[in-house]
């Protein structure tokens, strides 16, 4: 029989609740997790609109190549020979598209063939090219758990140019400007801004892709089921439709849940530990203003969040466009990489990127084809006080005519374009707020600043003795991030560096 003491509750069925889940799981306690939507995976989920899935979040995957880290994880847990996986073009992972020049550059994976590519483009460079892919991977090297190597204290010492903006730190060894732009191509997955996001997100973004991209075949649904079904195997449950509207805390302790309006009361004799996957500023809105210090609130209802994007969802008509097997980036020009932040409705988009996701038996032609560009929220605020379905004729006349700039785009790289179309629709940093409940339609949670570091961080452990934190806003972000925080949180609770020997141990029998 377990004891109540190995019981865990999970606000949020998202990537990191349920990684947190399954690893909790693996380690003995009975998880539950809670969901508020209809769907479980947060950004994991898949919808269908006109017969045809599409991923709302996870399209490019790093980490599952053989050795790396989420492969490792997923091993781990049992999952990994369930997913169906389809890795991206050796030669080519990422095609770059500068309408000012025409100048069209197809990326290869892997550190020598990536670092060789931009030697051959730009010879003039050539040294300061490996300089700087060199100096990518010794910074991300300095990061022992994105390596699953186990470390014996919480304090991290790091380089000095740890924490220097990001446009600075390629910029500090590459002198052609061009070039600066186009390593910076990567922005969009990891929402950085000029002179603020610290270089080591810009170097293990590019480090993870750089060591072989993948993506899902089928939908990315397929990932959360996995997980949910380790969980549910282990006698626990992944709860959806099941919403917590408050958490009760006296004494810093969680002594109750309200879920769907019922009270799931929690005993201090029982250590029952809670696992909150959401964003903190939604956790305080559903706790009472005296569970956390002042201090606390502040920073956390302060702290900016990053960008989010407008998306523009394409279904063909049959057998009219290719299936490409890498992801696209296109550039109106040189210039703007670092500032997706700032809106110009004039000329928006004046980048984004594009890529056909992968159906199970892909074949030569694309069913789906999804466009992504950063987007503030505050672009949309006079819908604010608005839900999705319910936001009116003026909201849906603009949203067709931003689709409609970024299908004038598509036409110039692909010419007969708009007639291969069978339907479109859209989403707005609208959509992605009320759907992942995030602040500001945040699509990495809390921005991280080097300009002002501490302002960003959220730790795993909290003042309240039985509350944790995990998912997208406690280290890192992203398909590799977050399961990779979901250690730090497991460990927080049954020992440090448990779980990442455990890991490693099973992986190196296999």
């Amino acid at each position: 029989m377990l004891r109540m003491e190995n019981r865990v509750y999970i606000i949020g069925g998202g990537l990191g609740g349920l990684f947190s889940g399954a690893l909790l799981t693996k380690e003995g306690y009975k998880v539950t997790v809670f969901e508020k939507n209809h769907i479980i995976g947060g950004g994991l989920q898949t919808f269908r609109r006109y017969g045809t899935g599409f991923e709302t979040g996870m399209h490019m995957l790093g980490g599952l190549r053989e050795g790396q880290s989420i492969n490792k994880i997923c091993k781990y847990l049992g999952i990994f020979d369930k997913l169906k996986i389809r890795d991206l073009d050796v030669d080519c992972m990422d095609q770059i598209t500068y309408a000012s020049d025409g100048r069209v550059l197809r990326i290869p994976e892997g550190r020598e063939a990536f670092t060789r590519y931009f030697q051959e483009q730009f010879p003039d460079e050539a040294e300061n090219v490996k300089a700087y892919v060199d100096a990518l991977y010794a910074m991300v090297d300095q990061i022992d758990f994105y390596y699953l190597r186990t470390t014996n204290d919480h304090i991290f010492t790091h380089s000095e140019s740890f924490f220097w903006p990001a446009d600075q730190f390629v910029a500090h060894y590459i002198k052609d400007e061009k070039l600066r732009d186009i390593l910076g191509y990567m922005n969009p997955m990891y929402g950085g801004y000029e002179g603020h996001t610290p270089a080591y997100i810009h170097a293990l973004i590019n480090v993870l892709y750089i060591d072989g991209p993948s993506r899902f075949e089928g939908n990315s649904q397929q990932m959360a089921d996995a997980l949910a079904e380790v969980i549910q195997v282990g006698g626990g449950e992944v709860l959806n439709n099941s919403e917590v509207t408050h958490v009760t805390i006296e004494e810093r302790q969680v002594k109750g849940i309200e879920v769907n309006g019922k009270t799931v009361e929690i005993s201090p004799e029982d250590d029952i530990k809670v696992v909150c996957s959401i964003h903190p500023a939604a956790l305080l809105k559903i706790t009472d203003e005296k569970a956390f210090p002042k201090s606390y609130r502040t920073r956390i209802t302060e702290a900016p969040n990053s960008y989010s994007s407008f998306c523009v969802y394409v279904v063909f008509k049959p057998e009219t466009f290719p299936y490409i097997n890498h992801v696209c980036y296109y550039q109106d020009d040189y210039g703007y990489v670092w500032n997706f932040d700032q809106y110009d409705e004039d000329n928006f988009p004046r980048g984004f990127l594009y890529l056909t996701p992968a159906e199970e038996n892909q074949g030569k032609y694309a069913t789906k084809l999804i466009c992504n560009c950063p987007m503030t929220i505050d672009v949309c605020e006079k819908w604010s006080d608005t839900k999705s379905g319910h936001r009116g004729p003026e909201y849906e006349a603009w949203c067709r005519k931003i689709a409609d700039k970024f299908i004038d785009k598509l036409e110039q790289l692909y010419p007969g374009f708009r007639d291969r179309i069978a339907h479109i629709f859209t989403s707005s940093p609208l959509t992605i707020r009320d759907y992942y409940n995030e602040p500001d339609g945040a699509l990495y949670g809390i921005h991280k600043d080097c300009v002002n570091i501490a302002e960003g961080q959220v730790p795993v452990f909290t003042k309240v003795r039985n509350l944790f934190m995990t998912g997208q806003n406690v280290n890192l972000h992203g398909f590799c991030g977050v399961p990779l925080t979901a250690i730090n949180t497991t460990e927080a609770i049954v020992g440090m560096n448990k779980v990442t020997n455990k890991i490693n141990e099973f992986n190196a029998q296999i």
